[in-house]
């Protein structure tokens, strides 16, 4: 019988119906755990676990490994200690880690009982690292050589003890367990095997310590294509290595929470649906509470400027215009800056080049914003030239105050230690608005002598 080569889930329930577990199996062995585990989310509980039962070990444990928190807890009540045994067997230790650092206390208990007394010591010192730190995500099962070995010596090795590695294609040199240097699989398939390790191997290796911040790590694995980087500990001693699979995890992770931040929104792990109505009314109120009270200063400058709006009323239909704009503009430039300080762009030595680069493109924007508003108000309002001129001296100035605000606090908040995405749309745009405000009423007093 051919294999399926990808089942939906209206197959896998249609085949669960009829029993007919061996084409549901053959069909689930063609399938990417990824995959698996979308069609798992549609399944019902019971369902689930009958589905998760038919994969292969390596497999399971993949698809385990995939699965979201809210899912993995359901499986976990469903299967029996020894079928939790055989999933735990076949995951590595990292992934372990961040499976017990989502459950509640009681799971973890449960999960730690069927795993073996050494698993259970290395999953106790990588819980030992701090919180998004290398030592915290990094995975202790890599391959190590000895500067000693012949390279056929080193490819023997690699079978005997590389199907319990994470990656092979980059093996670690060490001397007393201290990192002197590393050698592709690449170079021991092409070099001659009487070779020595230290003949070929590269000591320039880039590494990052335990106690590095996670995101610095990934920074680092992206910027230079690596498959993996060593991590050592205060003694320079090798003690694990961070893979590339978790260091996008950890930037997708760290993108999410900056989104959540720049939106003005508590950053929070679980999914969107997995997350209650009571969770995410909390996560949203405060950030708006905060914008709202401090909107209020902005109410307070509208009224010192009342008898002004009195003697011309027409002042007040501008306000909404040349707050957005102000909002808008300084959005714009807090994300673009954001973004780079994200990447590595951008540092803080570069704030005189940013600010430089933004009053630039503001004279530019604000110069065509105030040509286009101040043809229309030429035509609007009974061809008052000073009331357009007005205007567009002051849209250039917010759009200039606002670019330059706009590019400034992230880098300032980068600068004392603080995450950037807060100085993003909602605190930007609060901060313009009072700041618009005061400099739209300065100019149109002074100019209209009110």
């Amino acid at each position: 019988m051919d294999k399926i080569r990808k089942l939906d889930v209206e197959e896998m329930s249609e085949l669960l119906e009829q029993h007919n577990f061996k084409q549901l199996k053959e069909g689930l062995e063609s399938m990417h755990p990824v995959d698996i585990v979308d069609a798992l989310d549609e399944l019902d509980k019971k369902q689930r676990t009958l589905v998760f039962r038919l994969l292969a070990k390596e497999e399971a444990a993949e698809v385990f490994t995939d699965m979201d928190s809210d899912m993995r807890e359901d499986l976990i009540n469903s299967l029996t200690d020894s079928e939790l045994e055989e999933v735990m067997d076949e995951m590595y230790v990292d992934d372990t880690v961040d499976v017990l650092e989502e459950m509640p206390a009681n799971v973890v208990d449960r999960l730690l009982m069927v795993t073996d007394e050494d698993t259970r010591k290395k999953i106790n010192a990588l819980l030992q690292y701090p919180e998004d730190s290398a030592g915290s995500i990094m995975n202790i099962e890599y391959i190590s050589l000895r500067k000693e070995m012949t390279v056929a010596d080193a490819i023997l090795k690699i079978r005997q003890v590389g199907i319990n590695k994470e990656t092979i294609y980059t093996c670690y040199v060490t001397e007393k367990k201290k990192l002197i240097g590393m050698v592709d699989v690449k170079d021991l398939l092409t070099a001659g095997e009487s070779r020595k390790i230290e003949e070929i191997m590269d000591e320039n290796v880039l590494f990052a310590r335990t106690d590095d911040d996670q995101e610095n790590v990934a920074k680092m694995i992206n910027k230079y294509g690596l498959v993996a980087v060593p991590v050592i500990d205060h003694e320079d001693c090798l003690v694990g290595i961070v893979t590339v699979d978790d260091a996008m995890l950890v930037l997708q992770d760290e993108t999410t929470e900056d989104i959540s931040i720049m939106a003005g929104v508590s950053p929070n792990e679980d999914s969107y649906f997995g997350t209650s109505v009571f969770q995410h009314a909390k996560n949203r109120s405060l950030w708006l509470m905060l914008l709202m009270l401090s909107a209020t200063v902005t109410g307070e400058i509208l009224g010192y400027y009342e008898e002004a709006m009195a003697v011309m009323p027409v002042l007040i239909t501008f306000i909404p215009m040349l707050m957005g704009t102000g909002g808008n503009c300084g959005s714009q430039s807090s994300t673009l800056v954001i973004r780079g300080l994200a990447v590595g762009e951008i540092e803080f030595r570069d704030i005189f080049r940013v600010v430089f680069k933004e009053i630039r493109v503001a004279l530019v924007v604000g110069t065509l914003l105030a040509v286009v508003n101040g043809i229309r108000i030429y035509i609007m309002y009974d061809q008052n030239l000073l009331l357009a001129a007005a205007l567009g001296i002051t849209m250039i100035s917010v759009v200039a105050m606002a670019k330059c605000i706009g590019c400034i606090l992230p880098l300032l908040a980068k600068k004392v230690g603080v995450d950037p995405a807060i100085m993003a749309a909602p605190l930007i745009t609060t901060i313009l608005d009072t700041c618009t405000i005061l400099v739209y009423f300065n100019i149109v007093t002074a100019i209209f002598h009110i």
